[in-house]
């Protein structure tokens, strides 16, 4: 692995919520800095319902990940759930968001994750780069709360 990854604590809030209003206003989602705050800060101090993650170089980074942490009877335990991955758009197209996801697999695996998803609206080459497929018979519904 050549890309850096580094767990996020309380001293990376300002770097990684930088990379999210990015991440955010380049894909059109409504947020502002109080709710960006409120979706992150808990994961920076131990939250145990996800983890947060900076790569590329510690000044700079090139982007980051979000893996957020449920339970699933049909998989016998622990799920995991990429909610947000963003790379820098100057520096995509070079594997990247494939090594980082590759690498945080098997650690996740030795955490006790049985099963690691994410949604998409588009299928695209890096989900099928890194092990991901659609997962037959499901669809998957959200009621907004």
């Amino acid at each position: 692995m050549t890309t850096a990854i580094h767990l996020c604590g309380p001293d990376d809030a300002d770097r990684l919520l930088a990379l999210v209003e990015r991440c955010h206003g380049e894909a059109g989602i409504a947020s502002d800095p109080e709710s960006r705050a409120a979706g992150v800060r808990p994961l920076l101090d131990g939250s145990p319902f996800g983890a947060a993650y900076v790569f590329g170089p510690s000044r700079a980074p090139s982007g980051y990940v979000i893996i957020t942490f449920g339970w699933s009877t049909e998989m016998g335990g622990l799920s995991a759930c990429v909610n947000e991955i963003w790379v820098r758009p100057s520096i995509r197209g070079h594997g990247i968001a494939t090594e980082v996801l590759n690498a945080l697999a098997p650690e996740l695996r030795d955490a006790g994750v049985r099963i690691l998803t994410l949604q998409a609206d588009r299928a695209d080459g890096l989900f099928a780069r890194t092990g991901f497929a659609p997962l037959t018979g499901v669809m998957q519904l959200a009621r907004v709360l």
